[in-house]
């Protein structure tokens, strides 16, 4: 997953203190991808989208994360507005890096669930600011890092600046980006800021991950701001909080699976 992003629909745990001496690119992004993000989760998700002409439209969610292994599952039902209720995402996270993670939507207007195929991952999510393969994990050894910047501050937090870019096509068009900066907070390897340049398109995202809060030892990230941009244009952009958090839940296997995504809430 890009872990980063799709850890927005997720949690963050606080890690070792970095250590004395000075980490590599490489070293400090295995570090956030080996970071520990909680066994399940369960959580409210208020979905803000808003145009140029700053229209907004809301949607809600609930969000059910579960550990499977070295794998985890995730499953979104949409609650409103009534046009997508019952709208249900999922997404089965792989931790083989030669296994393509699998996501599915259902659409209960056409009473159909829609694998996503590979092709169409670099799409936008439910019209937002967030591709589908946002949502899922990425592998280290597709990406090459560079240290931009060893100190750097994001609101009063010291940090890394890191470079980072697909080492093929493949990846580009999967993930829908050419290349990203992103901001790694040094006290416990939480990616606070990212830039990411769209693929085959002028248009830039910035993602923002805001009112860091510590939940069981876990870090969240309250607020979750994705903006779009050509040039200096405010295209699009999309706020995602996550509200009610609750850790180690019971839940249920059969909760992440296609005929219960086709059930709703």
């Amino acid at each position: 997953m890009n872990k980063w992003i799709s850890l927005v629909l997720g949690a963050f745990l606080l890690g070792a203190s970095p250590s004395a001496w000075a980490l590599t690119a490489d070293e400090i992004m295995q570090r956030v991808n080996d970071r520990e993000d909680g066994d399940n989760i369960v959580m409210e998700m208020q979905m803000v989208l808003i145009n140029k002409n700053n229209e907004q439209r809301v949607r809600r969610m609930q969000q059910y994360r579960q550990d499977k292994g070295e794998d985890s599952q995730s499953v979104i039902f949409f609650e409103e507005p009534a046009d997508v209720r019952n709208t249900g995402f999922l997404t089965y996270d792989y931790d083989d890096d030669s296994k393509d993670d699998d996501q599915w939507m259902y659409l209960p207007a056409l009473r159909k669930t829609k694998r996503i195929a590979a092709s169409d991952k670099s799409g936008s999510f439910m019209g937002s600011d967030f591709n589908y393969s946002d949502l899922t994990s990425y592998n280290l050894s597709d990406y090459s890092y560079k240290l931009l910047k060893e100190n750097d501050k994001v609101d009063g937090s010291d940090a890394w600046v890191i470079y980072s870019e697909p080492k093929n096509d493949d990846v580009k068009e999967e993930t829908g980006y050419t290349k990203s900066v992103i901001w790694v907070r040094k006290d416990n390897y939480v990616v606070v800021r990212a830039k990411n340049w769209v693929h085959k398109s002028p248009d830039i995202k910035f993602f923002e991950f805001k009112d860091l809060q510590q939940i069981e030892g876990v870090w969240f990230s309250s607020e979750i701001k994705a903006q779009r941009r050509f040039g200096k244009e405010v295209v699009h952009q999309t706020i995602l909080r996550q509200q009610n958090i609750r850790l180690n839940q019971n839940l249920e296997e059969s909760l992440f699976s296609q005929r219960r995504l086709e059930q709703g809430l």
